[in-house]
């Protein structure tokens, strides 16, 4: 019989690169991104003080939303930027300085290996992770011109949160290309029959999002996040039907 022993504390550790380009060359009008792809971590990090079933959680990555956005890339012919490690290290949908970038408390949840930071080390963690993921971002964006093209970033959400219960099971969220964010609002609820929130249940603020406020607005490109609930991704079937659900909302929304 094989010894069963507690989980090692490097058991999320892996010295893989800090962004995955998936489908370089796609055709889609699409550029997408998954911030919040894994739960990996760095060497030398362990797992930031916590349990490892706390990497299991929605603290650590969003479940079932890198599946999608790598079954998005083939249905579309998109190009998709994975984040290589988890949100806990630092948030690549946060602005660096932000509280929410390496956060102490995630939910209700508090990171110790996230209190007390140095000045050096917050430096290290964007030189090393959020500035190679922004700046290979940045460089496809630049190369495209002015061909027509849309930035839409890949999540999921947990159906409960801080003891409230959120009753859609999508939202889309954006910023100033409204009419391309409720358009793929309402895309999305017609190709899935759910009940889609137009900015929930997150809001994007400058102050404390990335992705929309600088890849999308600061570019004057359509730029929307899209929400999944959770629950309804951790499947192979469910990851299908909302990958061919948003492919054909995608698909069905004019980008300008």
């Amino acid at each position: 019989m094989p010894i069963l022993t507690a989980p090692d504390e490097t058991e999320f550790e892996h010295a893989g690169p800090p962004v995955v380009v998936v489908n370089e060359g796609g055709r889609s009008s699409i550029v997408l991104l998954c911030e919040h792809a894994s739960r990996l971590l760095p060497p030398g990090y362990g797992r930031l003080g916590l349990p490892a079933a706390e990497f299991d959680r929605h603290i650590a990555w969003d479940l079932g939303a890198a599946e999608v956005a790598t079954r998005l890339a083939c249905l579309l012919d998109a190009t998709l930027f994975l984040a290589g490690y988890s949100r806990l290290l630092i948030d690549l949908n946060r602005p660096p300085g932000a509280p929410t970038s390496i956060p102490q408390i995630s939910e209700a949840t508090v990171i110790p290996g996230n209190a007390d930071l140095s000045p050096e080390e917050r430096e290290h963690r964007h030189r090393h992770w959020f500035d190679p993921f922004q700046a290979a971002v940045r460089t496809h964006l630049d190369k495209r011109g002015t061909a027509p093209t849309a930035v839409v970033g890949i999540h999921s959400f947990t159906p409960v949160f801080l003891g409230v219960i959120r009753p859609w099971q999508a939202g889309v969220l954006f910023g100033e290309a409204e009419g391309f964010g409720r358009a793929l609002a309402a895309a999305i609820a017609r190709q899935s029959g759910a009940l889609v929130g137009e900015n929930e249940p997150y809001k994007v603020e400058a102050d404390h999002d990335h992705t929309v406020p600088v890849h999308g607005d600061g570019r004057g490109l359509p730029a929307a996040l899209i929400e999944i609930r959770q629950d309804l991704v951790t499947d192979i079937f469910g990851i299908e039907r909302w990958s061919r659900i948003c492919a054909g909302a995608l698909a069905s929304v004019e980008i300008s």
